[in-house]
């Protein structure tokens, strides 16, 4: 039997200890990093077309039965009326106190039958209330290629095209005009005489496309898209790039699951295996695990909580809402401050920590601090470098008050003390300007991420 997080935790002496100090390795997205350079792969969904392969880094929840809607409803705070086939929605689960477990995105397949794809923190939730809950449901579960049995291919391919020109690689590719979809609905294509599965959304508010159907047939789907794609500037976007395109729509992609206190979260962690409890990197430090939880508003969430139903969490989370919110913003570190960081690395002495480009992320959940005036004031989540902008970002949770665009603050990058994560080197922390603006920092994404 594979070690249980509730065992991992009793032989270190703590959730924190078992988190930051996680010796699993970095996580990756098992594709080609790059196929050209990730800052030309970066441009290519506002500038042209892109194709991004989402087949191996996300896993896939497949839930079938008489109670899979109610399992979902019960654990989900977004309302399900007029959740019909073929629509999906960005599913979102609160622990029973409130506070956030994840979100992913679940998908409508057919009559009593749903896949809810992402990180693998909501999905675990769902698949231990389901089987531990009195639901006539069934699961399958085709984790990401990194966990997956080596060499069973996925269950699915995934495919994205996102850019101003991917509605006219799609009529080419269908050889028909696509018919008006709105966002986050379903529609099915065929192409080279297949028939492909779409989901309609943006990245970075730009025109998107999901496409998405049986592996075997997933390379004769992806040669009509580069041929067709040739005369639209089609770029392929390898792992880097894609890694970094949640800092556009503002999406925090891995905040720090609340399952590790609160009612039912004893036998959860023995049921759930240490190997998913996650990695946790960055400044802010405390021996309470709770101090690192959220509510769904702390990530802009707030629009999706629907109060139309009964579900895990709901009275808690009712009060969450009526008290102090912080909001989700974008930080723009300062340039100097960046560069100055970097060049440690060539100066006397302990460097700061290691800035990767373009994603600086170095945990699974990444929790920094975030100063005004020289006292906490929220906490900053993903970081990496937007190359249509020109910025290094990092989104964030702040105090409303300090939530106004223009407001000056301050990131502490670093640890102290140093974690052993691989990761983590030997570094001192380092203090970072930073302005606050909005989430997503492009107006153009800000204006146009549902419309599209």
């Amino acid at each position: 039997m594979p070690e249980s997080v509730s065992q991992a935790i009793a032989r270190v002496g703590g959730a924190v200890e078992v988190l930051r100090n996680a010796q699993s390795r970095p996580t990756i997205f098992p594709v080609t990093p790059e196929f050209t350079n990730w800052r030309s792969e970066q441009l290519s969904w506002r500038n042209s077309v892109a194709l991004l392969d989402q087949s191996h880094h996300m896993t896939d929840l497949f839930i079938s039965g008489p109670d899979a809607l109610k399992l979902l409803s019960d654990t989900g705070v977004n309302s399900f009326a007029n959740f019909e086939v073929d629509k999906a929605k960005q599913f979102i689960a609160v622990n029973h106190e409130g506070y956030l477990i994840g979100d992913a995105i679940l998908f409508h397949l057919g009559e009593d039958s749903f896949d809810l794809v992402g990180w693998f923190m909501v999905l675990d939730w769902v698949q231990y209330i389901g089987e531990t809950g009195d639901y006539d449901v069934t699961f399958e579960r085709d984790a990401n290629s990194l966990m997956r049995e080596p060499g069973v291919p996925p269950k699915l391919y995934r495919y994205e095209l996102q850019g101003p020109h991917a509605l006219a690689l799609m009529e080419k590719l269908t050889r028909a005009p696509v018919p008006p979809t709105k966002f986050f609905h379903m529609a099915t294509f065929t192409i080279d005489g297949l028939q492909v599965r779409s989901l309609r959304h943006g990245m970075a508010g730009q025109p998107g496309f999901e496409l998405f159907g049986p592996w075997e047939e997933g390379d004769r789907v992806r040669s009509a898209i580069v041929a067709a794609g040739e005369e639209f500037g089609l770029t392929l976007v390898g792992a880097k790039a894609y890694s970094s395109a949640n800092l556009e729509s503002a999406w925090v992609p891995s905040p720090l699951p609340a399952i590790f206190t609160g009612e039912g979260s004893e036998a959860y962690l023995e049921w759930l295996p240490a190997n998913r409890a996650g990695s946790l990197a960055g400044s802010f430090v405390s021996d309470d695990i709770e101090d690192y939880y959220l509510t769904p508003y702390d990530l802009g969430y707030g629009r999706s909580v629907a109060f139309d139903h009964d579900f895990i969490g709901r009275a808690a989370l009712e009060e969450h809402a009526a008290g102090p919110l912080r909001t989700k913003v974008t930080l723009v570190w300062n340039p100097e401050d960046v560069a100055a960081a970097q060049r440690s690395l060539y100066e006397p002495g302990t460097p700061a920590k290691y800035i990767e480009f373009p994603k600086a992320r170095y945990g699974v959940y990444q929790v920094d601090r975030v100063l005004a005036d020289g006292r906490d004031v929220g906490i900053s989540h993903d970081v990496g470098y937007i190359t249509g902008e020109q910025v290094f970002v990092s989104l964030a949770s702040v105090d409303a008050e300090h939530a106004e665009p223009g407001t000056d603050v301050e990131v502490i990058w670093g640890e102290d003390p140093n974690s052993t994560k691989p990761a983590v080197e030997p570094h001192r922390q380092v203090r970072i300007r930073a302005t606050v603006y909005p989430a997503p920092y492009s107006s153009f994404a800000r204006e146009n991420y549902r419309k599209n």
